[in-house]
């Protein structure tokens, strides 16, 4: 026998079941069940592809057995079973880093939580909400030995060697005293039927009943009523994905979708193909309604199963998608696959591509109607995963289309979120390109001095303000044969002028000027120029349209990048300001050198960006002030 401590995470975890988590305690059966499936999943999987189990005789069932006087439940399984290493590593300790982060952002909020405790592989310690002891007995398959888990929650657990004539798994448990209810036949089979109906294997219980007394033509009793023990199959054992969509309910449907992503909230959107001809295969996917916490990490779960001919192979391929659609949860089952399909031959796989490829055209088919028919519900999800969803503007070239009639964003003109065919059906006449800026925070794009001038002329202006978009916009350059273009973008200038000639008369006016700032700011900017792009504001950075703008810099130093080049925004001033207009009466150099930097940095405040030398930023304001008292 060997006494072990449970991980930190895992006691924070089990404390906070044990004692907080009361909202959906059936749950803890789903989760069971779940694992248990996933136990013959893999043992089926390897019977028919390695040579040492392909010999090995077994039938993949669940069995449940209750004892209301001893107030026990035992689900059993005949999977593959798991040996002490496994034991320490699945059920006392929680491996994965997201798994990790979740369970250290448990809020507290029962809803919540419980919500997403199957998400994270941590669905298991679900048991201890019912349960006032848990004994795992199991046996590996191909390994002599057997093992014994128990604990009581409190901390720790300890492993015993013990006796098991098969390979599986055994959970035995002791349920607490006010928990009798899921000892009863009738409780177990509803949560059953409710969430476990159609994982692909068979789940047996023995249910008790009674047998009528028998009687003659003359009503007397010939045989008295009894009552017999019987080993029943409580669920339907069908792989939901295929079978006929007119034969499955909205409530199959939603009740699959729990089973699969341990998710306890409806999905907010499904699609069920059944694909025959040249390639045979069934996909059904769902869109969550809550995003996964792992949503944005680098080692984040798929969401899709691959099953060949029912089979299953894998739910760690992340090939199967698009990464920009990993919300997305499902089954993908093809019928021309080797089931020993290596992970090597799953990227690289013809049939498996154009799986793929129609999968994906087919879920972006589903949210674009769900746009149209329902654009609050489609707002809703954009919320949630329109960052995700934007990722694919930079490397789906192919279904870019279609990503640009489902990404939204915020305007400079009305509330909520703008479509770029409603932007196009609103612009102004003789207005030629699509605008769009770029930054990190809502409230300072739209006051930006960039869209000055777009104000002044009632032209609407995208606000994109996640980290993502100055990424990906740049790789999304038209929109319905109409330019996309950023406003801080050099070539936006000739779009915007109304009159040539006032520009040429301001660059012929203040060219002096002009070129003693370029002098004294020529290790910070890349020019100074006329703007026409500001009404109020004396100064604005911009950026040569071939040079990446402060976000995109911003994104490739996360990405790694350090190494670039520096790049030179161009300082553009706004002929207009009386503070121009009184610098051509100045012939003070130092006063020119000051204002020059001065109006540099402001430009970069304006921006969000930070100042680098704050000591000569002070020194030089503090002057101005002194010489305007």
């Amino acid at each position: 026998m060997s006494k072990h401590q449970f991980q930190t995470e895992v006691t924070q975890l089990l404390d906070l079941m044990i004692h907080s988590l009361y909202s959906n305690k059936e749950i803890f059966l789903r989760e069971l069940i779940s694992n248990s499936s996933d136990a013959l999943d893999k043992l089926n999987y390897l019977t028919l592809t390695d040579d040492n189990f392909k010999n090995l005789e077994y039938q993949p069932r669940i069995d449940i057995t209750l004892d209301t006087k001893a107030k026990t439940i035992i689900l059993s399984d005949s999977g593959i079973g798991m040996n002490e290493e496994d034991l320490v590593e699945n059920l006392g300790t929680i491996a994965k880093s997201g798994t990790k982060s979740f369970v250290q952002s448990l809020s507290g909020d029962q809803k919540k939580d419980s919500n997403m405790i199957g998400q994270f592989g941590v669905g298991f310690y679900s048991a201890f909400m019912v349960a006032k002891k848990i004994e795992v007995t199991s046996k590996k398959a191909g390994e002599e030995k057997a093992y014994t888990w128990i604990s009581e929650g409190a901390g720790e657990y300890e492993i015993i060697e013990t006796a098991k004539d098969t390979h599986g798994t055994s959970i035995k448990l002791y349920l607490k005293d006010d928990e009798t209810e899921f000892a009863e036949y009738y409780r177990i089979e509803s949560i059953i039927k409710k969430y476990s109906n159609h994982i692909p294997f068979e789940i047996w219980m023995d249910k008790e009943e009674t047998i009528p007394a028998v009687k003659d033509d003359d009503g007397k009793e010939t045989e008295p009523s009894k009552t017999e023990i019987n080993n029943t199959q409580v669920n339907k054992a069908s792989a939901l994905w295929r079978m006929n969509k007119s034969e499955i309910k909205k409530d199959e449907y939603k009740d699959f979708y729990k089973q699969i992503s341990h998710d306890s909230t409806d999905p907010i959107l499904w699609t069920h193909t059944k694909a025959e001809g040249t390639i045979e295969y069934s996909t059904l996917f769902y869109i969550p309604t809550t995003a996964p916490m792992d949503l944005f990490r680098m080692d984040y779960q798929p969401g899709v199963k691959l099953y060949v001919k029912r089979v299953f192979i894998t739910d760690d391929e992340k090939e199967l998608l698009p990464i920009y659609l990993r919300f997305v949860k499902g089954i993908i089952d093809a019928e021309d696959l080797p089931l020993n399909v290596s992970r090597e031959i799953l990227q690289q796989n013809r049939i498996l591509e154009t799986i793929k490829k129609s999968s994906v055209k087919k879920i972006l088919g589903e949210l674009k109607k769900l746009q149209t028919k329902d654009r609050e519900k489609y707002v809703e999800f954009y919320k949630t995963f329109g960052r995700v969803l934007k990722e694919g503007l930079y490397g789906d070239f192919e279904n870019k289309d279609a990503l640009l009639n489902l990404v939204m964003f915020k305007s400079s003109k009305r509330d909520g979120l703008v479509t770029l065919k409603e932007y196009k059906e609103a612009m102004q006449d003789g207005q030629k390109s699509i605008y769009y800026i770029t930054g990190e925070e809502e409230a300072i794009l739209r006051n930006s001095p960039l869209i000055e001038q777009f104000k002044a002329k009632d032209i609407e202006v995208l606000l994109l303000d996640e980290d993502v978009d100055g990424i990906v916009m740049p790789m999304a350059t038209e929109y319905d044969k109409t330019p996309i273009k950023p406003v801080n973008n050099s070539d936006i200038d000739e779009e915007i002028k109304e009159d040539k000639e006032e520009t040429k008369e301001n660059e012929d006016k203040f060219q002096s000027v002009l070129e003693k700032m370029k002098e004294i700011l020529k290790n910070d900017a890349k020019d100074v120029k006329i703007s026409s792009r500001l009404n109020d504001s004396p100064s604005v950075l911009i950026y040569d349209k071939n040079d990446p703008d402060f976000q995109m810099q911003q994104m490739m130093k996360q990405m790694g990048q350090d190494n670039l080049p520096a790049v030179k925004p161009i300082l553009e001033i706004n002929p207009k300001h009386e503070i121009f207009e009184k610098l051509l009466t100045q012939s003070d150099d130092e006063l020119l050198n000051d204002v020059s930097f001065l109006l540099m940095d402001q430009a970069r405040l304006a921006e969000g960006m930070k100042i680098e030398d704050i000591n000569g930023f002070a020194k030089r304001l503090n002057k101005i002030i002194a010489k305007a008292l």
